[in-house]
């Protein structure tokens, strides 16, 4: 069976992606959705004590990853959220991934398009200097607007309840400082013409990773001759991967990466 290694992002706990391991299961592949470094086994852990996840960054992150897909038997499709989508990247750049699959993904480095809203949630983290070293939580309010501004408030607090968790302040620095560092921690293989057909999907509501940004991030990509291929949900926010309709996501992720042979 071909593994499957599902990449959370920001704000969300690892089991957070066990619908979808669940669903890859039965579709015949041998899914993992491990945790980032520090991370605890449960959300309730997480919320109780954040601090052991202060301080990683999309380095370490990816390479914590990358030692996973190195205790498997084969190379694996990498499906990540948000910055989890940024790690796929990273990952496929580094020709460790069979496919990568970025679900409306924080940028990497070389993208323009800073939209308002995006920057809105960036700032959560950017506005305060320490924490680079420590972890973000949002509030409520931060949650809607960030993650559910499509959704209703029955189901957006519902999920703020069941999903939110503080998240390392780091990887948001290394993202919005990208373009002015040589050596970004978000740096990724552009030109790699063996890597695996990768899909970037775009929410057209998302507030948190604009459309724009995941249409210049395939651009990007296209300057390799490997598959390239984008889809945009167009009434889909940031919780696309697990709200009351991810499947809509879920099944259309299947059905591409049959399309590309990787099943």
């Amino acid at each position: 069976m071909t593994p499957v290694v599902f990449v959370h992002g920001l704000w969300l706990h690892h089991t957070s992606w066990q619908p979808w391991v669940d669903q890859f299961r039965e579709a015949g592949y041998d899914p993992v959705a491990p945790p980032w470094p520090g991370e605890p086994d449960t959300i309730e852990q997480a919320r109780a004590d954040p601090g052991p996840m202060g301080g990683f960054g999309v380095g370490e992150v990816a390479d914590h990853y990358a030692e996973v897909i190195g205790g498997l038997g084969a190379k694996p499709v990498v499906v990540g959220h948000s910055f989890g989508g940024l790690i796929t990247q990273v990952l496929l750049g580094r020709g460790l991934a069979a496919a990568g699959v970025a679900i409306d993904p924080a940028p990497i480095k070389g993208v323009l398009p800073l939209p308002v809203s995006s920057l809105r949630v960036a700032s959560i983290a950017l506005r305060n200097p320490a924490n680079l070293k420590g972890t973000v939580a949002l509030t409520p309010d931060q949650w809607r607007y960030g993650f559910t501004n499509t959704r209703t408030a029955h189901e957006a607090t519902e999920l703020y309840e069941r999903c939110a968790m503080p998240s390392p302040g780091r990887p948001l620095f290394q993202a919005a400082f990208a373009n002015f560092n040589p050596a970004a921690a978000t740096k990724v293989d552009l030109l790699r013409a063996d890597r695996g057909p990768l899909l970037v999907t775009a929410g057209g509501r998302d507030h948190t990773v604009a459309p724009a940004i995941s249409r210049y991030t395939a651009k990007l990509h296209r300057r390799s001759p490997a598959v390239t291929a984008v889809k945009e949900f167009p009434d889909r926010d940031h919780s696309l991967a697990i709200n009351s309709d991810w499947r809509e996501v879920s099944d259309y992720v299947l059905a591409w990466l049959k399309q590309q042979g990787v099943s």
